[in-house]
């Protein structure tokens, strides 16, 4: 297959990130090729080896995964097309023949123990956990007789030769993972009307009301925020870059606003791109509030040529 039809994930086969590219339609007629990390999708991406990298980005637990923030914000420029949200639900992966009283070590991505710790406290208090790569990539090292046990996904049994000891294991219900489908920069798909908008900003410098400056643009302008969190840029203590999920498309006239004004007064501003809202539909959208319309930044518009002209 051509690079265009090759889609990298992080890997290896059996996380949770296969499970959820698996639920793209054009999945079943790409290469699906599982990587050792997130920088190692994204740089196949990067480097024309692959044509999408599907990455978790955020988890409803845990908050953002770092590691994807921080490669969408300072690498080479990249872009969001689509996202996939994912139930997750863990599984305690064992070699045949392992009982609960002799699990002693267990292993798991660091984003799972958060997900299960109150579960690992009350069945396996005494457990020593090690993290992994990732959850599958923790069944394979239980394979390999490293660790007595892994959460990863039920789906990952089969393929690392285990089972499932205990299904369904999560601290919180309704948890779950956002994953994005990222790739070379180009123009975004059209609006669908449920769409959100994704940015990295820069302050200029640190100042009483930096942030509010930032947040008023997207507010005056009926903009509403879905995610915004800080990011350390590595050039000392106090210097933050901002990830941001906004709803709406870069077409809309007040998101495009909305971005020509922190254009103004940001040093650098990051588009990420505009893509459909995993679960949504425009025919249930929220109605715009009072002056937000494109219609209505039309009519502003031209009352003020009108007014230039001498015909306001």
């Amino acid at each position: 297959m051509s690079a265009a039809s090759r889609y990298t994930y992080l890997g290896p086969e059996g996380t949770f990130t296969e499970a959820a590219l698996r639920t793209l339609p054009e999945a079943a007629t790409r290469e699906l090729v599982p990587m050792v990390s997130v920088p190692a999708a994204l740089d196949a991406v990067r480097n024309g080896e692959a044509g999408a990298a599907l990455v978790p980005i955020e988890n409803s637990v845990e908050g953002g995964v770092t590691a994807t923030l921080d490669e969408l914000a300072t690498g080479r420029p990249l872009m969001i097309y689509r996202e996939v949200l994912l139930p997750i639900a863990f599984a305690l992966l064992v070699r045949p023949g392992t009982g609960l009283e002799s699990v002693k070590t267990v292993t798991g991505h660091p984003v799972a123990q958060p997900q299960v710790r109150r579960w690992l406290a009350a069945h396996l208090p005494d457990a020593q956990w090690e993290s992994a790569a990732s959850n599958a990539d923790g069944a394979r090292l239980v394979q390999e007789g490293r660790y007595d046990a892994a959460f990863a996904g039920e789906f990952a049994a089969a393929t690392y030769g285990l089972v499932p000891l205990v299904t369904g294991i999560h601290d919180a219900d309704n948890a779950e993972t956002r994953f994005v489908l990222v790739g070379r920069p180009g123009r975004p798909a059209a609006s669908t009307g449920a769409d959100k908008t994704s940015l990295v900003l820069w302050l200029g410098d640190d100042h009483p009301g930096a942030l509010l400056e930032l947040l008023q643009e997207f507010a005056v302008r009926g903009v509403n925020l879905v995610r915004i969190e800080s990011r350390p840029t590595g050039e000392g203590i106090g210097r933050y870059c901002f990830s941001v999920d906004a709803e709406g498309h870069i077409t809309d006239r007040r998101v495009g606003e909305a971005l020509m004004g922190l254009r103004r007064i940001c040093p650098k501003v990051r588009f990420l791109g505009s893509y459909p809202r995993a679960g949504s539909d425009p025919a249930q959208a929220a109605p715009l509030r009072r002056g937000t319309t494109d219609e209505e930044f039309a009519e502003a518009a031209d009352w003020l040529t009108r007014c230039i002209d001498g015909r306001g």
